[in-house]
This record gives structure tokens, C-alpha cells and sequence, in this order.
């Protein structure tokens, strides 16, 4: 009879950082996968537009770029909470990790708030033709990655107020974070199609 052989794993943290977990791989196939999407948008937009005579088509004008430019500032500014949550995540330090992760979810409320604005900016409706339509598709993958971290971050304040805590919800803060700076980068570029392009072509 063969004995049976035990590993005692009591004493290994109850998480782990980085490409060590799970999430993270998940995280990272979920941004390759709207990554993709938002990629398939642009290319859409472009391909419109060069076969267009002119752009916004019509009497269209450009959407109204302070609306946008606001947006903007208040996302690159949220980078600050969020690089302060990541790193008193990765300290497994409760306290910070909750006020680092509120400030950010301000921002990320505050953000929404302008977005509402900043649709009715557009100077097109999302029917009126193809612009308006791409104009909208572009704008909406993006809020809809907005709103769901924004609902994401507040269910994990809340579990982190709550309790009670295990490390693996550090684990998950630090990986909202990630996920969170994919949404600011891929705003970057859309941006520079809604509002700049239109006025550079």
C-alpha cells in the first residue's frame, strides 16, 4: 500500500499578485478581447471616412470638443487614485486600499456625469446617418466599459468596507486597476477619432 503523501500549503498567502493569478490572465483576455472591438470600430470610422467626400458628411459639425476634452482631463487625472490603490493593494493595506479606491470611484462617477453631457454634444444623432451612427458606436463601447467598472469598483468597496476581508480582494482591487488603466488607454486614441479627426480631414 502506497502512503499518501501530504503537502502542508497553510502558511502560502491567500493570493498573489500579477501574472502569478489567475485574474490576471483573465483580465488580460478580457482587454485583448475589447481591445479587438474597439480596433474593429476605428477601422469602421476610417474606412468610412476616406470614402467619404466629406467629413462630418453634409453640414454635420464636428461634436463640441470642450465636453470631450473635460472627459479627458478627469480620466487622466483618476490614474493618480488608481496607481495609489494598485500599490496599497499589492501592500495588502486595508485602510488605503478602501480611500485610495472611493477617490477613484469619485472620479470614475464624476466621469459618467460628464459623459451624459457630452452625448448631448455630439452636434448628430446616432440614426441620422453613418457618422452619427459610428460616432455613437464609439462613444457607447466606451461608456459601457465606464459603466461597468464604475458598478464594479463600488461592489468592491463594499466588500471591502464590508468584510469579511481576505486577501484575494486585494487581489481583485489590483486587477480592477489594471482593467482600469486599459479604459483610459483605449479612451486616448477614441477621443482623437470623435473629436480631432473630423477637424484635421
Amino acid at each position: 500500500m502506497i502512503p499518501a503523501r501530504t503537502v502542508d500549503v497553510s502558511a502560502l498567502p491567500g493570493g498573489a499578485f500579477g501574472h502569478r493569478s489567475l485574474m490576471w490572465w483573465g483580465t488580460m483576455g478580457i482587454i485583448l478581447i475589447e481591445g479587438t472591438a474597439f480596433a474593429l470600430a476605428g477601422v469602421m470610422y476610417f474606412y468610412t471616412l476616406t470614402h467619404s467626400d466629406s467629413w462630418p458628411p453634409g453640414l454635420t459639425p464636428p461634436p463640441d470638443l470642450a465636453w470631450g476634452s473635460i472627459n479627458t482631463a478627469v480620466l487622466l487625472a483618476s490614474c493618480i487614485p488608481n496607481a495609489l490603490t494598485k500599490r496599497a493593494a499589492e501592500r495588502v493595506d486595508l485602510v488605503w486600499t478602501r480611500r485610495w479606491l472611493m477617490v477613484g470611484l469619485m472620479f470614475g462617477v464624476a466621469f459618467n456625469a460628464v459623459r451624459v453631457v457630452e452625448f448631448r454634444h455630439l452636434n448628430v444623432l446616432w440614426n441620422h446617418d453613418i457618422y452619427g451612427s459610428l460616432v455613437w458606436l464609439l462613444l457607447g463601447l466606451h461608456t459601457t466599459h465606464i459603466v461597468t467598472d464604475v458598478l464594479d469598483s463600488a461592489v468592491l468597496a463594499a466588500l471591502l468596507y464590508i468584510g469579511p476581508v481576505e486577501e484575494i480582494r486585494f487581489v481583485d482591487a489590483e486587477e480592477n486597476c489594471v482593467y482600469w488603466y486599459f479604459v483610459v488607454g483605449a479612451w486616448l486614441p477614441i477621443y482623437g477619432v470623435i473629436y480631432w479627426a473630423p477637424r484635421l480631414w
